[in-house]
């Protein structure tokens, strides 16, 4: 499609948001203000490049598929990373986890690593003009092996563990400072069994104390705030996660850390979306880790679904874009991998457009006055209004491209790159 076409079709959809009362330019200026922190693990299967044969094992993940074009070295890795952002408008940030490093072929233990091992990406991204974000990575580890690091009752590995994660803390804090911008550590550990416990007060009793030495050190909220994020249940922890909602979510309210709500990491029926302005009441924050769970936390690629809409109106709704930090988290295998990237990230984008063009001041008239069919009805017909020409606008007027022309891009990119490794 031709800009001018572009052009025309933007102000017809202007013209009809404004009559429901909705300013798009502002809906577009707004979205542009929300960075999406793609995360890297999608690009090479979550295997890092701490040895020349990584690859993921334990730790209750799995990826599957097996497609040609996996990211095998960090340049290669920065390649496609760089080719995905070409395909998003707006600014954006990267998140990495501690197994990311470059280690220059040297065995570097995770409790010895330090923000020297990641000092090329924090001067990839500065060229760039992003901010980054960090994970301590808690699995594919011997010491993670049988099932538990922050939890184990051995307490050698807790302390290994624990040293692991202040030193993640330390880079994360590291990148906020060289980069002008708090960088977000997230905290995630697959502890859990496969089958029921008896006894499981101790585990999570291990968990706090860990949890109290990790953030007894210190760092300057202006370059690193913190998140820990819960789970339901993992491939080897069916039965027991240590690290459960109800946990996390005490623990971050009683310690003034943000938590982390995967998209993934509850029940398939419970709506993640419902949760939001409950929280942001006793939080000033909140971590959003968007996934696609399919029966379980399966990391299915996002799509433009009933959940990601719900949870975009609703962040909306309470007015906490600037509250409400998103990242993305899923690993598909089976697809040509900066595809995914791109698929789910503009889905979220998308989502979070939509919410911005719903007529809420109406809908909410209609909603105090009682005027209950109103606000179905005005629901009903906002589905049909003209959503994608604004966003092929908000592209356009990004350098980003528009409608169907990425696909093309990605698949010119599969033949020219990924299909030489």
């Amino acid at each position: 499609m031709s800009q001018s076409k572009v052009e025309q079709s933007y102000q017809l959809a202007r013209e009809r948001y404004a009559a429901l009362g909705i300013d798009t330019d502002q809906a577009m200026s707004k979205l542009a203000g929300v960075p999406l922190s793609l995360h890297c693990w999608q690009g090479d299967d979550v295997a890092g490049f701490e040895t020349s044969d990584a690859s993921l094992s334990g730790g209750g993940i799995q990826v599957t598929g097996n497609y040609p074009g996996r990211a095998r070295t960090v340049e290669e890795l920065r390649a496609d990373l760089d080719k995905a952002l070409s395909l998003l408008p707006g600014k954006h940030r990267l998140n990495l986890h501690a197994i990311y490093g470059e280690f220059g072929g040297k065995k570097v233990d995770r409790d010895q690593i330090t923000p020297e091992n990641f000092a090329g990406w924090m001067e990839w991204a500065k060229a760039r003009g992003m901010k980054l974000d960090f994970n301590a990575t808690c699995f594919s580890h011997p010491k993670a092996n049988d099932g538990f690091t922050l939890s184990n009752p051995d307490p050698a590995i807790r302390k290994f563990w624990i040293e692991h994660v202040k030193r993640a803390r330390e880079i994360g804090a590291y990148f906020g400072k060289e980069l002008g911008g708090a960088s977000i550590h997230n905290l995630w550990i697959p502890d859990g069994s496969k089958d029921s416990p008896v006894e499981r007060y101790s585990y999570r009793k291990y968990l706090k104390e860990s949890l109290d030495e990790i953030f007894s050190v210190s760092q300057n909220p202006a370059y690193l705030k913190d998140a820990v994020e819960s789970k339901l249940f993992g491939i080897g922890s069916e039965s027991y996660v240590v690290g459960s909602h109800e946990f996390y979510m005490g623990y971050a309210l009683s310690k003034g850390l943000m938590l982390c709500l995967d998209l993934g990491h509850f029940h398939p029926t419970e709506s993640i979306a419902d949760k939001i302005s409950s929280l942001l009441l006793f939080t000033d924050e909140l971590l959003l880790h968007v996934s696609r769970g399919v029966r379980w936390d399966s990391d299915h690629v996002v799509i433009l679904g009933d959940d990601l809409r719900n949870l975009a109106n609703e962040i909306v709704g309470c007015d906490a874009l600037n509250r409400v930090h998103i990242a993305l988290d899923y690993f598909d295998a089976t697809i040509n991998r900066v595809g995914a990237w791109v698929t789910g990230a503009r889905a979220t984008q998308k989502a979070l457009l939509l919410a911005l063009l719903q007529p809420f001041n109406e809908l909410k008239k209609a909603e105090d006055s009682g005027n209950l069919f109103r606000r179905l009805a005005l629901l009903e017909e906002a589905k049909s209004m003209p959503a994608g020409d604004v966003w092929n606008y908000f592209c356009m007027k990004n350098g980003a491209p528009i409608d169907q022309e990425w696909i093309a891009e990605v698949e010119s990119y599969e033949t020219s790159v990924l299909k030489q490794r």
